[in-house]
């Protein structure tokens, strides 16, 4: 199954060990996004060089193609994939609300038309656990309902009270070598998020992630609410912040008491020419670096920097549409998350976390 081992705390942040069927991860993770049981443009071996040791795949589009069940004829998604460390999978049901071309959310779960033929498919609980179930991965995510930005109170109210008779539903078919981790709701509330907590820490989840973030908020709300949220959610038990997101928002979600975190951002920035750096982003479609001859980053070790591939260079390659280009800048991206959530652990481990939180974001600015 799956646990996690808190080895230091400095302040509210804190570095463990999160155990998995397929290894023991230092934390804090960041997750990338394999959507269709990759991460976009790279292979395993170069995520695994990259120090990635757990990625998020996504249950709505592997569920309706390729479909389950021929992951499932490989053994689940390690084989499939090839990837010999850890897979979390969320539930799809963020997806089936947010890409099917007409749904309804009801009791029993998320009625939609596939966006890819137009198929009537029902997303339950039920479904879900059995899809993530033929996925196999090490961690699923119950299926949840995440009340757009600007919901009224008795909305948010009343998704959070669903979110909670899912998951005791998820809980009685899931499987027994699977972990489940519960998905806290409640928008901005304090007093709901904190309520729905404490309904969800009472079941036998494996985890705790925080859902609803991210929707449309200002960056400031999400952060303070984090701020207020993380550190009275159960310690034993992971804290995954689902779907977020930017450096700053790693930062402080660590310093919050975050373990996990996965978002988009690192190769879907990459591929519109937008790169992390320790001194902020970078674009490279501006035309300053049309005939700069240094890498991305000087201090970088990935393979881009390492390699000694020219910010020129790399304009070229996304101005001509060069598969390589999105591959060299999705690689950095990538490692850039590794690095950071690796220096957040030292800073942790040393006790001087705030420290190097204010030190960071004041290079990047």
């Amino acid at each position: 199954m799956v646990e996690i081992e808190v080895t230091a705390t400095c302040g509210d942040a804190r570095a463990g060990v999160l155990k998995t069927p397929h290894g023991s991860i230092p934390t804090p993770i960041f997750m990338p996004v394999g959507t269709q049981a990759t991460v976009k443009s790279l292979s395993p071996a170069e995520l695994d060089e990259a120090g990635v040791r757990l990625f998020i795949s996504n249950t709505y589009h592997l569920w309706l193609r390729p479909g389950s069940e021929l992951v499932a004829a490989h053994g689940g998604l390690h084989e499939f994939a090839r990837w010999p460390h850890a897979i979390a999978t969320d539930s799809g049901g963020y997806q089936a609300f947010s890409l099917a071309a007409r749904r309804d959310v009801s009791e029993e779960g998320f009625a939609f038309r596939s966006h890819l033929d137009g198929s009537k498919r029902l997303l339950s609980p039920e479904e879900s656990m059995r899809v993530q179930g033929e996925l196999n991965a090490d961690i699923a995510m119950q299926l949840d309902v995440c009340a757009p930005a600007g919901s009224s109170f008795a909305d948010l109210v009343d998704a959070a009270a669903r979110t909670t008779r899912w998951a005791e539903r998820c809980l009685a078919v899931k499987r027994p070598d699977q972990a489940l981790f519960g998905i806290i709701q409640g928008g901005l509330s304090d007093e709901l998020r904190l309520r729905h907590a404490r309904e969800l820490e009472a079941l036998p989840l494996d985890g705790l992630a925080l859902g609803g973030y991210s929707v449309g908020e200002p960056p400031e709300a999400m952060h303070a609410s984090l701020v207020k949220l993380v550190p009275q959610v159960d310690p034993k038990r992971p804290r995954y912040l689902m779907g977020v997101g930017t450096p700053k928002d790693l930062i402080i979600g660590i310093g919050a008491g975050v373990d996990v975190f996965d978002c988009v951002l690192p190769t879907r920035n990459a591929r519109n020419g937008q790169l992390f750096t320790r001194t902020g982003r970078l674009s490279i479609k501006n035309a300053r670096y049309a005939r700069e001859l240094m890498p991305i980053d000087p201090e970088c070790g990935c393979p881009a920097c390492r390699g000694g591939y020219s910010r020129a260079y790399l304009r070229h390659l996304y101005r001509a549409g060069e598969i390589l280009g999105h591959r060299l800048m999705s690689l950095h991206n990538v490692h850039y998350y590794q690095e950071l959530v690796r220096s957040a652990r030292e800073a942790v481990l040393r006790g001087d976390y705030a420290e190097w939180a204010h030190r960071t974001l004041q290079r990047l600015g």
